[in-house]
């Protein structure tokens, strides 16, 4: 097995680096105290000791008052971790299994098996590319039908033996290209929709970045939804909905307030069961205190529904979905 410090390594880029326009002042401050640090000859400790506490509060309020479009953007951040960052931490023993028997691999879903805190478990998920090589590889993350094909292929042989499933959901949507709507992309969402509705194991479905679209629902079906503090689950990305409604992507800001895509939104709404808490300044900034949380989180959801007899599972899961959508003004 991997060290817990291979685990956490998800890239040689220094936060300083890569950050997102909010996080100027942020991001200035750390510099200046680990300039301050640097500085051996001086005893600077009583001024680093007051810098750290300002930059304390200051990340605090930043993120505890995020705006919707703010929150999609830290859930696109180039140092978030992926799916298999979080499958290297807490899923031994992983096998991955390629190809969906059909057309191809598609290196943009990744699926296998593992072990999961005692329990071997099936594991489905959008992988995303950490450069421009490993991005054109993956689709950045937007998965072709033969990707919800494979995923539909592994689900099924987690059935056959028993296993609960695990999703991970991080994509900007399904690809969109014309050989994928040429094999069938809109179908093969809609099989796995129809699949996983029925599927006798236990899923417990996470979205830890991007949830965009029908690429999301495409694994998305299951017994407890999760999804991360800083993540987005959204019908369209609001780019998509400002070009529809006002021709303009300038109005992303907007069509971000206006979709309800954020974990607290969608709680309130009853689309999620339950909000994994990200460590202050996000999940790219502590990835350790991140996973630890989102395992703790997975074990439990996992838990409630080992109990469950079949039946009982499957009527749960559709009186969970035929509730969405559902309200009273």
């Amino acid at each position: 097995m991997a060290s817990k410090k291979e685990k956490m390594k998800i890239t040689e880029k220094d936060h300083s680096e890569v950050y997102l326009p909010f996080e100027k002042p942020i991001v200035e401050l750390e510099q200046m105290i680990n300039e301050m640090k640097s500085k051996k000859e001086i005893d600077l400790s009583e001024e680093i000791k007051s810098a750290e506490k300002k930059l304390e509060a200051m990340t605090r309020k930043t993120y505890e008052h995020l705006t919707p479009w703010q929150r999609v953007q830290v859930a696109r951040h180039p140092l978030r971790p992926y799916m298999l960052d979080y499958v290297r931490y807490f899923i031994e023993d992983f096998v991955e299994l390629h190809g969906d028997r059909c057309f191809s691999d598609d290196r943009a879903m990744v699926t296998g098996f593992g072990r999961f805190r005692g329990r071997n478990v099936c594991v489905v998920g959008h992988q995303k590319g950490r450069d421009t090589k490993e991005n054109l590889m993956r689709s950045f993350g937007s998965a072709h039908p033969e990707g919800y094909r494979k995923a539909m292929r592994v689900m099924k042989l987690a059935e056959k033996f028993g296993l609960p499933i695990i999703s991970f959901i991080d994509t900007p949507g399904a690809y969109p290209g014309i050989g994928a709507e040429e094999r069938g992309q809109a179908e093969a969402i809609a099989h796995n929709l129809m699949e996983m509705a029925e599927l006798a194991s236990p899923i417990v479905a996470v979205v830890i970045g991007e949830g965009g679209s029908g690429g999301a629902l495409g694994i998305g079906v299951g017994d407890r939804i999760l999804m991360l503090e800083n993540a987005y689950y959204s019908v369209i990305s609001p780019e998509g909905c400002a070009a529809i409604l006002w021709k303009d992507s300038a109005k992303s800001v907007e069509a971000a307030e206006a979709l309800k895509l954020t974990s607290e939104d969608l709680l309130e709404l009853k689309i999620i069961d339950q909000i994994v808490n990200e460590p202050l300044g996000g999940a790219h900034r502590d990835f350790e205190t991140t996973a630890k949380e989102l395992a703790k989180q997975i074990e439990s959801a996992l838990k409630s529904l080992e109990s469950l007899s079949k039946k009982e599972l499957l009527e749960g899961r559709y009186e969970k979905h035929r509730k969405i959508g559902v309200f009273q003004e």
